[in-house]
């Protein structure tokens, strides 16, 4: 048996025109699964698609707006035509506020409850809860599937300035083990991935200068990582992959796998 063949699987990863998105979606492609690339921008998510395609793989792109459950009854539904049965979500969307993350006038009591909100709408209700109540009962009523939804560090210990992004990220990971333990006497193993420091769009201008060079929030953060660098993208595909496999972690629900260079073993 190889533990690790997702030939059997459907897989949605929504968020997949993003960066770490794209890279999981990329991984479960290779390891067989048939993927729907999940996202807004449908540019990108051609491109995903084309880039699985040519390397063999069989991938679609369907939209989505993680934040609306008719829309994402409308991937759900989508999915089912183009692959069949979902077996797999991945729930990668989300993202600081620029609002209410790293400024040099940041103060927690200038946050607005609007600003508040709309942080925990990208990263709790459209990056995981919302999804989960479309696909979660699919999954439950064929008895089978696995869910993989992505934290962040932030959510173990609050980093500085982003506490709205924090916050929520935290609640991820409390809604992670609330389903994996009211899902698995039905086959649904619920688990997160907490990616350490990966660079993407949405934190370029947190960790470099416009010229390339590390900012000094970056020199912290490598700093506090033991492995002092940031991570690949591509090294988020065995952990997705092992999460993803009814074979590899079947008796697994309801942890957090973190990929993070050592970031959250950092002391002094």
């Amino acid at each position: 048996m190889n533990l690790f063949n997702l030939s059997d699987e459907t897989a949605v990863v929504i968020g997949a025109t993003g960066v770490l998105g794209g890279a999981i979606a990329a991984a479960l492609a290779a390891a067989g699964a048939r993927v729907v690339v999940a996202g807004r921008n449908a540019a990108r998510g051609g491109d995903q698609v084309r880039a699985i395609t040519e390397a063999g793989g069989r991938a679609a792109f369907l939209p989505v707006d993680a934040s609306s459950k008719e829309s994402l009854q409308r991937l759900l539904e989508g999915a089912l035509k183009e692959f069949g049965p979902v077996s797999v979500l991945v729930n990668a969307a989300g993202g600081n506020d620029p609002k209410v993350t790293a400024t040099p006038e940041f103060a927690f009591e200038n946050i607005t409850k609007d600003d508040w909100a709309a942080s925990f709408d990208l990263n709790l209700a459209g990056g995981a809860l919302l999804p989960c109540q479309v696909f979660g009962p699919h999954m439950v009523a064929a008895k089978r599937g696995s869910i993989i939804n992505i934290a962040s560090v932030s959510a173990h210990i609050p980093l500085s300035r982003v506490v709205a992004y924090s916050a929520a990220k935290a609640a991820v990971l409390n809604l992670t083990q609330f389903l994996a333990r009211e899902w698995a006497p039905h086959g649904v193993r619920v688990n997160s991935i907490t990616p350490g420091f990966f660079p993407a769009e949405q934190n370029q201008k947190l960790l470099f200068h416009p010229d390339g060079s590390p900012t000094p929030r970056a020199a912290t953060i490598l700093a506090h990582t033991p492995m002092a660098r940031f991570g690949a993208p591509a090294e988020l595909s065995g952990a997705s992959v092992f999460l993803a496999s009814s074979h590899a972690s079947s008796f697994v629900t309801g942890i957090d796998l973190r990929v993070d260079g050592g970031f959250l073993s950092q002391t002094i």
